[in-house]
């Protein structure tokens, strides 16, 4: 057919259109040119350099977490191969119903788990998110036959924290925690990144920069999903250093055992150098929980438990001394001349104070008491009379001496004061003057005065070490992967109790004469091979329940019952080990502390008698 054929308005309409199509095509092709040109010339170089970021990436490589001794080198603090439960997110077809069937079989949070994959980068579907760390063999036979009817889920080998003897020395070593967006905001970890366990507590918590070690890191060729390739280039990772403890494994287990079924602390000490040798509270915990992934119902129990399980009773419990106090007020008014020590004071059962009755321990009384027996028998009606012509702000003043009401320094954790008071403090407290009533009651441990396991370890080591307060220390070296020591325990004293040395020596005499001789409230601690020297304490626990109870003759039931103390140190002329105990609703120091002290006493001395 030709043109002519067609009608001539028909034929110009068609050209028209044919045109302004022409012209269309031109400009999108044009605007396709312009853009090209601008990618590739204009910012060719920009894109290029993100394109390769885009395909290599540095993936980290976890270190080593460095392991921790104790004294002799033993290892207290390890590595283990853990099993991780891993999802890739791009393989999951069902994410609810992967949940409860991970729920099911091994009991994971399917909440927290979601949480985790929402959090998950979607520019990476195929990076694998961890859902549970440090699976149990049970759990991890549970998953494998399972694993091919749960599509995106893996299982991944990593190195994991093992405390080789679970529960021993948990407060001292501590435990590793998630760290937390808060703590990653401080600048304070630069080693360490979202999702690592960093210590929480212990000697965890003090050389956590040095323990972490440093990471290594993989170069590797990734596609656009960031799905691995091959590996580029790889750097090592530096493993943590060594700590070795000044701990005494051994000790450190016979102290535990000895504190089995009861609450309290003890802390055992070399007097002449501040090393911790042991150092125990109980009720305590396994850190291999925390490693695992604790979940919030076992968090929960844990940390609102009334027994505090988390808390190191040796430097946060405060506690009244009782007796033990007497030391203090010996030696205070030895220095300060209020008393002689050959002179004797009457002791009937009773001391009055104006309407006020305080009785001593003993019903009918000590009878004629002079300052060594006083303090072989504890003899409450004597420190009464001491007390009171001393006052409670010269008692305080020689308690601080000997470094109570203030913490030790201890390297290792986070300690309470204690309380050790004074007229003025009370008047700003409660707005009202001292009692002498009040001094009464401080001269004997009671009142307001509160002291911790370890501030009393390190008073009575300064009492026979001659006057010097040692900061208590319980790292002995810390050793670098090469080799290289990065501290090494040197004697730290934090002060002097000023006291003279022949009024330190009497009452040193009378502390060997509370185990040694008749009549001694210690002497269940005697050994034969041996000088032992110590104070017992009964500190009460004060309640009008109680006082009724006692009146009408019934039981006192154990939340009512007194606190046991008792301070050693042996041997007497030489001493080698000083021990702090304290036994909570114990009763009497003498029947409950005193025999732990002297096994403690015999293993560590290695005697038999």
């Amino acid at each position: 057919m030709r043109t002519s054929d067609f009608d001539p308005v028909s034929v110009e309409i068609f050209n028209k259109q044919l045109k302004r199509a022409i012209l269309v095509v031109l400009v999108v092709f044009g605007l396709l040119i312009l853009r090209l040109w601008h990618l590739q010339i204009l910012s060719g170089s920009n894109y290029r350099t993100k394109s390769e970021d885009n395909r290599f990436q540095l993936q980290d490589i976890s270190p080593f977490r460095g392991i921790i001794f104790d004294r002799k080198g033993e290892m207290l603090v390890g590595n283990r191969p853990s099993y991780g439960l891993y999802v890739i997110p791009e393989g999951i077809q069902d994410r609810e119903r992967l949940l409860k069937s991970l729920n099911r079989l091994i009991g994971l949070d399917p909440e927290l788990a979601m949480q985790k994959l929402k959090q998950a980068s979607p520019a990476y579907p195929f990076r694998p998110v961890c859902l549970k760390r440090d699976m149990s063999r049970d759990e991890l036979a549970v998953i494998e036959t399972q694993r091919f009817n749960m599509s995106g889920v893996m299982i991944k080998v990593k190195p994991q924290r093992h405390y080789a003897w679970g529960k021993l020395a948990s407060h001292v070593l501590g435990y590793l925690g998630e760290i937390s967006e808060r703590q990653l905001k401080t600048g304070k970890y630069p080693g360490n990144k979202r999702g690592d366990l960093i210590g929480k507590s212990g000697v965890e918590w003090k050389w956590q920069p040095l323990l972490n070690g440093m990471r290594g890191g993989e170069q590797v060729e990734v596609d656009a999903a960031g799905r691995k390739i091959r590996v580029i280039s790889r750097k090592p990772p530096v493993s943590g250093a060594s700590i070795y403890l000044t701990i005494d494994k051994d000790l450190q287990a016979l102290v535990e055992r000895s504190l089995v079924g009861k609450k309290g602390a003890i802390v055992a000490m070399d007097p002449k150098k501040g090393e911790i040798l042991a150092m125990a509270s109980t009720p305590s915990f396994n850190p291999n929980v925390f490693i695992r992934g604790i979940d919030r119902a076992t968090w929960k129990e844990i940390s609102t438990s009334k027994d505090f399980p988390l808390q190191n009773r040796a430097l946060c419990g405060q506690y009244p001394p009782g007796s033990v106090f007497k030391i203090i007020v010996a030696l205070a008014g030895l220095e300060e001349g209020v008393v002689d020590p050959e002179e004797e004071l009457v002791c009937n059962g009773v001391y009055t104070l104006g309407q006020h009755k305080y009785h001593c321990w003993k019903k009918h009384g000590h009878g004629k008491v002079n300052l060594h027996r006083a303090l072989r028998e504890s003899c409450d009606i004597y420190f009464y009379k001491i007390g009171k012509r001393l006052g409670v702000d010269r008692i305080a003043r020689y308690a601080k001496r000997f470094g109570l009401g203030k913490t030790t320094g201890f390297d290792a954790g986070r300690e309470k004061t204690g309380l050790i008071p004074t007229s003025r403090w009370k008047l700003k407290r409660f707005g009202v003057p001292w009692q002498t009533g009040e001094t009464i009651s401080t001269a004997i441990g009671q009142s307001f005065v509160l002291v911790t396991p370890i501030q009393m370890a390190t008073m009575i080591s300064a009492v026979f070490n001659g006057g010097t307060l040692y900061k208590p220390q319980v790292t002995r070296w810390v050793k670098k992967p090469g080799g290289e020591t990065a501290f090494e325990l040197v004697p730290e004293t934090t002060g002097r109790a000023g006291i003279k040395a022949e009024y330190l020596e009497i009452v040193k005499e009378g502390l060997i004469g509370v185990v040694n001789e008749p009549h001694g409230t210690g002497s269940r601690t005697r050994l034969r091979q041996i000088t032992v020297a110590g104070k017992t304490g009964t500190a009460q626990v004060v309640t009008l329940e109680k006082e009724k109870l006692m009146k009408q003759g019934d039981e006192v039931p154990l939340e009512f019952r007194d606190h046991a103390w008792f301070v050693a140190i042996a041997p007497a002329e030489r001493p080698e080990i000083a021990l702090s105990i304290v036994i909570e609703h114990g009763g009497h120091g003498g029947s409950a502390a005193a025999p732990i002290a002297k096994q403690l006493i015999k293993a560590y001395l290695g005697v038999d008698k």
